[in-house]
């Protein structure tokens, strides 16, 4: 079977995303015995974020350490 890249065109600023996204399959691709699929790569993902937080402060970047002024 021939895999086809899922994207029609790649904007150069978002080549980076592209490229992790491709550079984590190939990682998470099993092997001929144990293969994986796309559903087992996002369990695997969700394993390592289930419970974490992610507020929005940090994720804007408003965190107290950010808020403190240079002197």
């Amino acid at each position: 079977m021939v895999r086809h890249a899922p994207y029609v065109s790649v904007e150069p600023f978002h080549l980076f995303r592209y490229l992790d996204e491709q550079a984590f399959r190939f990682n998470n691709r099993g092997s001929k015995e144990s293969r994986i699929n796309d559903g087992d790569r996002f369990d695997s993902v969700m394993s390592h974020i289930l419970g974490k937080r992610l507020t929005w402060d940090h994720l804007t970047d408003k965190t107290p350490e950010s808020k403190k002024q240079p002197t």
